[in-house]
């Protein structure tokens, strides 16, 4: 008696068109080694269906020309990979102009290999931002490089500062390695590392002047970095749970800021992200997100953390608290109160509350105050993944010095997200 173990003899693709089929062939190749799992392949196949550069797909397997080999057939029908968004928000310090408008460009497979080319454009009356990053595949697991860029040059716009002709300028580079170490239709644990390098100048009527906290003489901050970041995604029909953690080491390479005294390129902090979506019905959802960061010692302002504003502590302006270590906290949820079918859109209000914490990373002393708190309500429209439109009102609970020129001042904050195509 012999006993053979069975295998695939060959992985058709069809239906692709930008795609290259190896893309496809790959990641299916390495959980159809033998003998052949069938567990496997279907899980295979189902992380293909989630990428989003696959619409849907299809899979048949026969028989081989030999009686312990199968044929695997996948037709593949592409998503599309170009999408362009518009959007518009109140999110910026009221010092450069805090209403914001700007155009996302992302083609999610450049070259047909899996790759992808992201460009920003952000403009406010005193701030204009560029942001480049490309991101490739370096293996059929998920593996990818990305290389990211961006500058943005700024002048103060809000009185009385603007009558000094306060200006400056930043730039970063950035270059990663995010690897899959566990990856299911239901659960993914990532690993990687960015190296970065971060430099700004600020200029006082042209003149070169250090008024930022580890500025050096020229009015300038150079911060080089390495940090390692853990995601986990853990997801259901019903709900998502994410986590990232990221650990920021400070070093002096690169001509980086080294000062006698803290604040400087050398440092250590923390950084932790997560968010929990909850289905509890139909368009009805219950969010909770929270961001936290802790370091060893005063931070440049590059590296420490606003609380406060747009998509933080709403009922303050952005930024209130810019601190070295901060703990952000939001719950709401999402009711729908209307429903229009026939263009996927529906209404929602949503009650929400916020909370911030501040505190420095040295002998100075805390903000005052150095909580934040505030609650409030929102509308939002969603209308499919093409718009996504959204107004809040933001009750501040705890008292602080606010000049009430803006809509943030006030509590108000809102954003249009539109794509075309």
């Amino acid at each position: 008696m012999q006993i053979v173990e069975g295998g695939l003899e060959d992985i058709r693709v069809t239906g692709t068109r930008r795609l290259n089929p190896k893309y496809v062939r790959s990641r299916l190749a390495i959980a159809t080694t033998k003998p052949l799992n069938r567990f496997k392949l279907l899980e295979a196949l189902q992380l293909l269906q989630l990428n989003p550069l696959i619409q849907n797909l299809s899979a048949e397997l026969s028989a081989g020309s030999r009686p312990e080999t199968s044929l695997l057939e996948v037709r593949v029908t592409e998503a599309d990979s170009l999408r362009t968004e518009l959007f518009a928000d109140n999110g910026r310090v009221p010092s450069v102009g805090s209403f914001r408008r700007g155009i996302d460009f992302r083609q999610a497979n450049l070259f047909g290999i899996g790759d992808g080319l992201n460009l920003k454009y952000t403009n406010t009356e005193g701030s204009n931002a560029f942001d480049l990053s490309y991101t490739v595949p370096f293996n059929p697991r998920n593996g990818t490089f990305t290389l990211a860029s961006g500058f943005i040059d700024t002048n103060v716009v809000e009185p009385p500062f603007d009558r000094i002709d306060i200006t400056g300028d930043s730039f970063y580079l950035e270059l990663s390695s995010r690897q899959p170490i566990i990856q299911t239709p239901t659960r993914e644990l990532a690993l990687g590392l960015t190296l970065s390098r971060q430099q700004s100048q600020t200029k006082i009527g042209g003149e070169e002047i250090p008024i930022s906290p580890g500025a050096d003489e020229d009015g300038e901050t150079k911060v080089s970095a390495i940090r390692f970041f853990q995601e986990y995604t853990q997801r259901s029909p019903q709900q998502v749970f994410a986590l990232r953690s990221q650990f920021s080491l400070g070093v002096g390479l690169f001509d980086a800021t080294i000062n006698s005294d803290p604040p400087d390129s050398r440092f250590f902090a923390w950084r932790g992200q997560g968010q929990y979506v909850r289905q509890l019905a139909p368009d009805m959802l219950f969010v909770l997100r929270s961001d936290l960061q802790f370091a060893s010692e005063t931070l440049v302002p590059l590296e420490q953390i606003g609380i406060g504003g747009f998509q933080s502590v709403r009922g303050y302006r952005q930024d209130q608290l810019l601190t070295d270590n901060g703990l952000f906290t939001s719950a709401e949820v999402r009711l729908p109160v209307l429903r229009a079918k026939d263009i996927e859109g529906v209404l929602q209000v949503v009650p929400f509350v916020d909370f911030g914490l501040g505190w420095t990373g040295s002998d100075n002393p805390d903000p005052d105050p150095n909580s934040l708190v505030g609650v409030g309500l929102g509308l939002q429209w969603q209308m499919g993944d093409r718009l996504n439109a959204r107004l809040d009102y933001g009750i501040p609970l705890t008292d602080v010095d606010s000049r009430n020129r803006t809509w943030q001042d006030n509590g108000w904050y809102f954003s249009v997200n539109y794509s075309p195509f």
